[in-house]
């Protein structure tokens, strides 16, 4: 069949929900490690972010189990923040008040990782500039693995000295990224680049795959490292959303979904889907 134009350039991460346990547990995780604020909240939700911007709405469900050992979903939520003294703060942060599990400089980016109090895993980085991004001889980002030099971030922190409030990341802080635990490379890269319309935007490791618009170096990544099986169906990663441009891109989407025989739905101004392993994704335009 004939396809649909690529993705717009300017498509990017959202929100992500999280279905949890503990929302006190989780919300103060993600205020005073993280850095974001609580932008409002009702019985059994709340939404957090940075300014006016919602990055996440973690959602309490007491009945839902933890989320199985063979169960795809979440890898990681990748919160990037503007500036290296913001990196350096929030490294701070993490050593201060919780546990760093690892730290990387991917040539692209520089990032920090750990994981939630339920387990769902986090990264927060800082992106190098686009022209000093390695590269492949045939022009793709190729990210690198190695280690992170924690002295220097630290020392970068001394010169963050503008206060952001209540929230202790600055504006400008976007959920840069989300990484996706699946069960096949072969089904995910043929609906994230086929069907959605992403290019396939870099290599890294074997059993990996990163998608991205407009020469981003990923804004989705999947995995098959821990070799899940099963589409999750409890607690973690509940549903995340992409931003589009208008509500023409949105139409051109959804033609492209529905030609490819996927159900799709209309939800919070916009539309929802699933992935082959069950992931829902929804789609709306940015603001």
């Amino acid at each position: 069949m004939s396809r649909a134009p690529a993705l717009p350039d300017d498509t990017r991460p959202g929100r992500t929900a999280l279905s949890v346990a503990d929302r006190a547990a989780m919300i103060e995780f993600y205020c005073d490690v993280v850095g974001l604020r609580v932008q409002n909240r009702g019985e059994t939700r709340a939404t957090l972010g940075v300014s006016e911007t919602p990055l996440l709405v973690l959602r309490e469900d007491l009945d839902a189990e933890p989320r199985g050992e063979q169960e795809t979903g979440l890898y990681h939520n990748a919160f990037r923040v503007p500036s290296r003294e913001a990196l350096g703060c929030a490294l701070e942060r993490v050593r201060d008040r919780w546990t760093l599990d690892g730290a990387s400089d991917h040539g692209v980016s520089e990032a920090l990782y750990c994981t939630d109090p339920e387990g769902n895993g986090v990264e927060i980085y800082c992106d190098r500039p686009r022209d000093v991004w390695p590269r492949t001889k045939d022009g793709s980002v190729q990210a690198a693995g190695g280690p992170l030099d924690l002295a220097a971030l630290t020392a970068a922190a001394d010169d963050a000295t503008v206060s952001n409030g209540p929230q202790l990341v600055p504006d400008g802080t976007t959920l840069g990224h989300v990484h996706l635990e699946v069960s096949s490379l072969e089904a995910a890269r043929s609906f994230y680049v086929e069907t959605l319309g992403f290019d396939v935007s870099m290599s890294f490791a074997p059993g990996a795959c990163f998608f991205a618009a407009g020469g981003y170096h990923h804004h989705i990544g999947v995995n098959t490292w821990n070799q899940r099986s099963t589409p999750a169906d409890g607690l973690g990663l509940e549903w995340f959303e992409l931003l589009v441009p208008d509500a023409d891109a949105i139409d051109t989407i959804r033609e492209r979904l529905v030609g490819d025989d996927v159900s799709v739905t209309t939800a919070d101004d916009g539309i929802e889907f699933t992935d082959p392993d069950g992931i829902t994704i929804r789609l709306r335009a940015a603001e």
